[in-house]
């Protein structure tokens, strides 16, 4: 059982980064991508001697498909109502842009950031992405376009910087 614990800490040592960053980019704050990836390490702990070859692959859908559960079981849960909306800061420099994207992306729906995640973050190609989230490629598609529609309605000046990047090329 001690190999199988030094082989499962090296792996964690080796690729706990990456893992976290991905599951960053499907919670959208520190501390639930850190749960997430958590839960998704234990569950690759209890299979680690059954787990052939890349483990990396293995965890990441794990990560994407708690992701999704937890979405389903959120969407149960009733929404706690503020006072006050809190104040968005206003598009100027690269750090309010980047800003006003994380929380664009926290709107989406966890199913949308998790394609963009894979398509945009992980590079996958659309069949790669349907195959991990278990659905069609074309409803990766749809996701993905509904996305980043809505991502350009939150962050108009994200239009800017796309014109803007695409005449200096």
């Amino acid at each position: 059982m001690a190999e199988v614990d030094r082989e499962f800490t090296a792996f964690v040592n080796e690729r706990g980064a990456v893992l976290l960053r991905v599951a960053y980019a499907l919670a959208g704050n520190q501390h639930a991508a850190e749960d997430l990836l958590q839960n998704a390490l234990a569950k690759a702990y209890a299979r680690w001697p059954r787990i052939r070859g890349d483990a990396e692959p293995y965890v990441k859908r794990i990560l994407y498909h708690d992701q999704v559960s937890g979405w389903r079981r959120r969407a149960r849960r009733a929404e706690v109502p503020v006072a006050e909306l809190p104040e968005r800061p206003a598009a100027g420099d690269d750090s309010d842009l980047r800003l006003l994207l994380r929380d664009a992306l926290r709107a989406l729906p966890p199913r949308q950031r998790a394609v963009l995640t894979l398509r945009y973050l992980e590079d996958l190609s659309v069949e790669q992405t349907a195959a991990l989230l278990g659905c069609r490629p074309g409803t990766v598609a749809s996701q993905s376009a509904k996305a980043l529609a809505r991502l350009r309605h939150l962050v108009p000046a994200l239009d800017e910087l796309t014109t803007r990047s695409e005449v200096t090329r």
